[in-house]
């Protein structure tokens, strides 16, 4: 006799990529293991995220944001999984989450690889957010023995404050940092900002102020100027390990104790942050140049037409204070800017070569695998299946 379908209830947002790839790893689950309808992001009148009263299902993967969310969600008296950390102290709720210790390590990690030694976190007041990337990120920074410049703008969530304010704010924060820093903002949507904001007064970006996202937005990395790094979480197997929990609560596992924290991909680097803290105004503006214009066929010569110095001694500066030669950071930057771009899946290898600035496929897969160790269909693969 077939079973009948359960109905599960989809409380994720979808206006943004992280809330589209966890529906998507929640879709992927039940057409693999489970005989499910998903009611998915239903809105009340408001457009907010809530369950329609007369919704009667199985179970519930949601991101919590409101406590009358959590009052309509009790009274289903159904299994419920959260995906977000925002209300901890609900019990019989299981609960699959960003791990942010690693999340933290691997933003600091990025900023001091780029030779950065002052950090700062930016996170205006938002209650979409609790304090715990924060915390983990201060920590990390702490341990190292560094001082950390938070943003306290002096004005709480929820509070009605003009744009024009918002952004004087920003900006006397932004005057009174020291430069060069690494900056760690909660988001990308908030990592754009920070952009315009660094744009209007001045800022160099990435030269005085690097800007790296807790999380990745691809339409906010991609607008924003110039292109925001992120930490490129897990996604799609935060929505796909949910669904899996709340299957084994369906068939009466009690909800773990502890969170299941999934631990993010990595960093994706963009212009934002692909840059190194340092004081040679040539090796700045050879890069500077590289970023903008690598995967559109430059050579060495190239660089040498628009920044005033000799062949040699700019070999011999990349090499002092990069490690590497002009040749191989152009290079470098066409295969970062090739591993980026397989992660649209829309594109063929072969587009994604010539977009990155290489002559053809195999140039590329070439380079690729002596880079990364695997051929750029390998790396692709397992890229879509973490997202």
């Amino acid at each position: 006799m077939l079973r009948k379908p359960r109905q599960i209830a989809v409380l994720v947002e979808t206006d943004y990529s992280w809330g589209c790839s966890v529906v998507r790893g929640i879709a992927d689950y039940a057409d693999k293991h489970g005989h499910w309808n998903l009611l998915i992001d239903p809105r009340d009148h408001e457009h907010r995220l809530a369950l329609p009263e007369r919704w009667s299902g199985d179970g519930i993967v949601a991101r919590i944001s409101t406590r009358v969310q959590v009052d309509q969600i009790r009274r289903k008296k159904v299994p419920m999984v959260d995906v977000d950390d925002l209300f901890e102290d609900l019990t019989g709720v299981g609960r699959v989450i960003t791990d942010d210790a690693e999340r933290a390590t691997l933003a600091l990690s990025h900023l001091r690889n780029r030779g950065f030694t002052r950090f700062a976190y930016f996170s205006p007041p938002d209650r979409r957010y609790t304090n715990k990337r924060e915390q983990e990120f201060s920590a990390a920074v702490k341990e190292i023995g560094a001082e950390l410049y938070l943003y306290k703008p002096g004005y709480r969530a929820g509070r009605k404050i003009s744009w024009d304010e918002r952004q004087r704010r920003v900006s006397r924060w932004l005057s009174s940092l020291p430069k060069p820093i690494g900056v760690f903002a909660v988001d990308a949507q908030y990592g754009r900002q920070l952009t315009e904001v660094c744009y209007w007064n001045d800022v160099r970006v990435p030269d005085e102020v690097a800007i790296l996202a807790g999380d990745t937005d691809d339409l906010m990395c991609d607008v924003s100027s110039p292109p925001l790094s992120s930490v490129s979480l897990a996604s799609h197997r935060i929505g796909h390990d949910a669904a899996a929990l709340l299957d084994r609560m369906m068939d009466g596992e009690s909800a773990p104790t502890a969170p299941i924290r999934i631990s993010p991909i990595g960093v994706t680097g963009r212009q934002s942050t692909d840059i190194l803290s340092i004081d040679d105004e040539y090796v700045v503006n050879a890069l500077r140049f590289i970023q903008k214009r690598a995967t559109q066929g430059i050579i060495v010569d190239d660089i040498l037409a628009e920044v005033p110095v000799s062949r040699r001694s700019l070999e011999i500066q990349f090499r002092r204070i990069l490690g590497r030669s002009p040749a191989e950071e152009i290079r470098r930057v066409r295969l970062e800017k090739g591993k980026s771009l397989l992660g649209r899946s829309e594109l063929s290898i072969a587009e994604v070569a010539v977009a990155s600035g290489f002559a053809n496929s195999t140039r590329f897969g070439v380079a690729f695998r002596k880079k990364f160790g695997m051929t750029p269909l390998a790396f692709r693969k397992q890229l879509l299946h973490s997202q």
